[in-house]
């Protein structure tokens, strides 16, 4: 596969990876301890202090380019699953975590 082809299916992948923490994080079920570890996420990219600062070229992004996709594709395997529908038609989410 193509290094472009890659790069395309990360960038898909990514995107529905940060719609299911939207919806996880929206969601009453999923733990506190994980809603936190998302709301880093956005800290990382405002905060002043990162890996690489921004002000060296180029690389300052590539920073965030890397860690961001890292961040989120941890904690979307930390989310737990749902694992059957109640009677009241709302979704139980079990607390075991998804394995890859």
């Amino acid at each position: 596969m193509c290094i472009m082809t890659r790069l395309l299916v990360r960038f898909v992948t990514f995107r529905n990876e940060l719609a299911t923490l939207w919806r996880a994080f929206l969601a009453p079920g999923t733990p506190w301890h994980l809603k936190a570890l998302m709301l880093l996420v956005p800290a990382y990219l405002l905060s002043p202090i990162d890996l690489i600062p921004d002000v060296v070229p180029f690389l300052g992004w590539v920073d965030d380019l890397v860690v961001v996709p890292m961040l989120v594709s941890m904690i979307v395997r930390m989310l737990p699953q749902p694992v059957r529908v109640r009677p009241d038609g709302s979704k139980e989410i079990d607390g075991t975590y998804r394995r890859r």
